[in-house]
């Protein structure tokens, strides 16, 4: 009997030993999965900051070379519920046509978007005709010069790209038609351009012809300052300041990028109106109508 009951004993721990064993070799081989997942992780993040390096290897945390951010302002047009200022793009327009416009072009714009914006009918077609445009050719086949329409675009100060460099010691004035939306910031960014002339700091050289401009990526712009206290004359009596021709001409270049942000505005606000009011009328005629039925009592008497 004792004989009987040591081999059932025996037999037992034989069974039990391969799945000990079986369970401790999966305990290692998952210890050794997870090395290996971590060592292939390892790899590859190395391999790709390795890359990145060799690829990219002027990264610079200098803030410089990207530009200061400018702060933001307040400008009105920004307003959910507010339009552009009118009498700044009309003083805008000013300071672009008395000091921009000798460098700057503005491509996108024609005389007839200035009308009922900043300028009447009348204002426009006389501006207008002041600019000689080539046009033609006649019943000759020769071109010939005429005044300027509404119709044409604003005038460009350079014939082409070459002399414009040639007249900015090899810099390209860009277009101004898009300006505000081309640069990060938008009229921030350039407000805080025209007014952020300033001397370099100890140990920053800037080379001749270029001007320090913090907010500028690399701090050196071929641009000098050109806003200074009353150098235009505004017809409406306003102070000329540097600050407030800077504020005037990035309205103006603000608009210019964005003509039909007063129209979006309205229509915005006048579809607003229109669906809160059928939204309210959707709601009552849904309560009036369910109303009744969700609220009636439904009564079966069976037959007898």
């Amino acid at each position: 009997m004792f004989a009987r009951l040591a081999s059932q004993s025996t037999r037992r721990a034989l069974q039990k030993a391969p799945v000990q064993a079986r369970f401790a070799s999966t305990k290692a081989q998952a210890g050794s999965n997870k090395a290996q997942i971590a060592a292939v992780g390892t790899g590859i993040i190395g391999a790709t900051a390795l890359a990145y390096t060799m690829v990219d290897n002027n990264v610079s945390a200098n803030m410089a070379d990207e530009g200061l951010h400018p702060p933001a302002y307040p400008w009105y047009q920004n307003s959910p519920v507010h339009t552009f200022d009118h009498a700044a793009i009309r003083r805008g327009y000013q300071v672009y046509r008395e000091v921009c416009s000798a460098c700057h072009s503005l491509d996108r714009i024609a005389w007839r978007n200035l009308i009922n914006v900043s300028h009447s009918e009348d204002e426009v077609k006389t501006m207008a005709e002041e600019v000689e445009y080539e046009d033609g050719p006649d019943e000759n086949g020769d071109m010939f010069q005429r005044p300027g329409k509404p119709s044409d675009y604003m005038p460009k100060p350079y014939a082409n790209e070459e002399a414009a460099r040639a007249g900015n010691a090899g810099a390209l004035p860009p277009d101004l038609s898009l300006i505000i939306k081309a640069r990060h910031g938008g009229s921030d960014y350039v407000f805080s351009l025209l007014t952020g002339y300033v001397d370099a700091p100890a140990g920053v050289e800037v080379r001749e012809g270029l001007n320090y401009n913090p907010y500028f990526p690399g701090g050196a712009i071929a641009m000098a300052r050109v806003l200074f206290d009353g150098l235009v004359e505004y017809e409406d009596g306003t102070p000329a300041t540097a600050s407030q021709m800077a504020r005037d001409v990035t309205t103006f270049l603000a608009w210019a990028s964005e003509p039909e942000h007063d129209d979006r505005k309205k229509m915005g606000m006048k579809a607003a109106i229109v669906l809160s009011g059928l939204t309210l009328l959707s709601v009552y005629i849904k309560r009036f109508k369910w109303a009744p039925i969700k609220s009636r009592k439904i009564i079966y008497n069976p037959p007898q």
